[in-house]
């Protein structure tokens, strides 16, 4: 068995860099991390972090490790497809395999109102590795609420955009910057628009150097990242003046995703194989512009009528009435049938 080299040996290029040192490296060592979401962000992330030595991270998702997760989940290797291991668990083996010397822990189950605090309460900091808006407004109100930095990340296609966020230092919260959710079906999502590695990379390293920064000791810098890879843009947007004096959240601290008021209710139907997911508010959803989104995919197929959209994928068919409810039919799992609903439906 090989003996592993010491810390300051393993650690030594990144002690070098002025604004960690040898203190910094110290302080990183001792910190917790949560990363939320171990898909192709949550990967990416974890992994850096994991090589610069972060104490303890804990590594919280529903799902389970597929194919089509190869192209870009970067932890992940074609036997986990094969077994279908639970990505938090897969996550786990790998990063363990990188750094040995670390305390990972791994949460198989979906991020929810009823469960957040029991992963997120003893993090110095909160990564979001998410795939939907539902989730990661649940987060801010977490962060909101118990003055817990976060750092919220997405990428779709060659674009992605990243931000730290921190409101009890002052900066704005994630419901200032975007103050609801998108309607359903309105946005693009990885399976419709597709996603390159890149993109998903150059926002994690930016997610992570933000992460990295608080860490030891030196704020987030208030600026949000957006960046194109396939057309080689990129662009900060001062996050000052974003903060919102009316924020029903980070002013009036009304913690509506967390209290479980805004979260899609979920109930399986009796006999039936199926979990039916209720909107706590009835939006109208396209159904033209949906099937569009949706009708470039070869491993979809999209049938129904004015009242009902089916959409058949993942072995499951997802029927989509008009004010944004579903059922999901093929699995009595609300987990799955939440992943389902947001990879295809886009919430």
């Amino acid at each position: 068995m090989t003996t592993p080299p010491p810390a300051s040996d393993r650690y030594s290029r990144q002690v070098l860099f002025g604004p960690i040192g040898e203190e910094g490296q110290k302080r990183i060592e001792k910190a917790q991390v949560g990363v939320l979401g171990c898909g192709a962000l949550g990967t990416a992330s974890a992994e850096m972090l994991v090589r610069a030595g972060v104490g303890k991270i804990v590594l919280a998702d529903r799902d389970f490790v597929e194919e089509s997760n190869l192209q870009r989940q970067t932890l992940f290797c074609e036997d986990d497809a094969r077994q279908g291991l639970p990505k938090a668990v897969a996550a786990r083996r790998a990063l363990l395999a990188v750094n040995s010397s670390l305390e990972i822990e791994e949460v198989v189950a979906d991020i929810d109102a009823d469960g957040i605090g029991r992963f997120a309460r003893d993090c110095d900091l909160l990564l979001d590795g998410t795939d939907n808006f539902e989730t990661r407004f649940l987060i801010n109100d977490y962060s909101v609420k118990h003055g817990l930095p976060w750092v919220y990340a997405a990428a779709l296609g060659s674009y992605g955009v990243a931000m730290g966020l921190h409101p009890a230092q002052g900066g704005p919260c994630l419901r200032c910057v975007m103050p609801h959710l998108p309607p359903a079906g309105s946005a693009q999502t990885c399976e419709t628009a597709g996603i390159l590695a890149p993109a998903v990379l150059a926002v994690a390293s930016f997610q992570v150097a933000q992460s990295l920064r608080l860490l030891v000791g030196e704020p987030f810098l208030q600026r949000i990242l957006q960046v194109d890879v396939w057309e080689g843009s990129w662009r900060t947007i001062p996050l000052q003046g974003f903060r919102d004096s009316r924020c029903g959240c980070c002013v009036e601290r009304r913690f509506d995703f967390l209290q479980g008021r805004s979260r899609n209710r979920a109930m399986s139907l009796c006999g039936r194989n199926a979990v039916q997911l209720s909107p706590s508010h009835k939006q109208a959803v396209d159904f033209d512009r949906l099937r569009s989104r949706l009708g470039g995919s070869r491993a979809v197929r999209v049938s129904g009528n004015p009242y009902v959209l089916r959409i058949d994928a993942d072995g499951c068919q997802i029927a989509l009435f008009r004010d944004g409810r579903s059922i999901v039919r093929g699995t009595e799992d609300f987990a799955r049938a939440r992943t389902l609903y947001a990879r295809y439906v886009g919430i």
